[in-house]
């Protein structure tokens, strides 16, 4: 006896064209458009041969780089400037965003959360080389000039990152401490900063990493380290010597990330 045919499930309908996506995708190439040919830029001219001829033999003056033992201890004491600048910033700013953190959550009432908010947003939107620039007019030239710039600018960023972080926390375990009797402070450090400190930890250590290699830039502001001794050198075309910095601002970026990756996975497979 032959199997009753079963018919065949029916194939799912196409969806609608996104009409709207189509526009925007073609408003947003004809911005690309429009930019190359306003800003006039002249690939013929960098890809000519003259320009690739000039090119190489400019890199070819970075080598061999400058390993001279006094070099290279100028240039190890530059780099743990870097080095102690990224950390102190990055310390500062982990210590005022956790400050920050806590009104602009919405814990301390809605005009504070708007004031903090507000403050994050402009210590965010100024640029690390905008706020050195200040901070040399106010500190001096230097290391600790380049460290309140980072630790500024750091704070706008991470604060908003605590902040949010402590929004998504759930807010069952503090009211339930709170309901048992604790106090505010003990109910939201034994139940709400547990649960967003893993994840407060594993945004410090990434905003570090990034902080290294600002710091290095900052150099060129006069925040001191590896970066006033880049700029130092490529001013006077001392070629070997920059590319020996170069080199030295690639290791300690290598050797941070490698550091803090590890420390991340430490923390959980979430933070990695």
């Amino acid at each position: 006896m032959n199997a009753e045919r079963r018919p065949l499930p029916a194939l799912p309908a196409r969806p609608a064209p996104c009409l709207r996506c189509r526009v925007v995708l073609l408003a947003v190439l004809a911005a690309v458009v429009a930019s190359f040919v306003y800003l006039g830029l002249g690939f013929g001219a960098l890809l000519s041969a003259e320009s690739l001829g000039h090119m190489g033999r400019f890199v070819a003056e970075f080598f061999p780089p400058d390993l001279a033992p006094d070099f290279l201890r100028k240039v190890g004491t530059g780099a743990l400037q870097t080095l102690a600048v990224s950390a102190l910033g990055t310390l500062l700013a982990a210590l005022a965003g956790m400050l920050l953190a806590l009104p602009a959550s919405g814990r301390a009432g809605r005009p504070a959360r708007r004031m903090a908010r507000f403050t994050l947003n402009v210590l965010r939107s100024v640029p690390e080389l905008v706020w050195a620039a200040v901070m040399v007019l106010a500190a001096g030239i230097g290391p600790f000039a380049g460290a309140l710039a980072l630790a500024l600018h750091t704070t706008g960023v991470l604060g908003r990152l605590f902040g949010e972080t402590l929004e998504n926390v759930p807010p069952e375990p503090e009211r339930a401490l709170a309901e048992s009797g604790a106090g505010r402070v003990a109910a939201f450090a034994y139940a709400s900063l547990p649960l967003a400190l893993p994840q407060w930890v594993a945004y410090t250590l990434y905003r570090w990493e990034m902080n290294i290699r600002m710091a290095a830039v900052l150099g060129f502001v006069g925040g001191g380290g590896l970066g006033q001794l880049l700029y130092f050198h490529l001013s006077i075309f001392q070629q070997p010597q920059a590319m020996t910095v170069l080199l030295a601002m690639f290791a300690i970026v290598a050797a941070v990330d490698a550091a803090s990756a590890h420390l991340r996975r430490g923390l959980g497979p979430a933070y990695a």
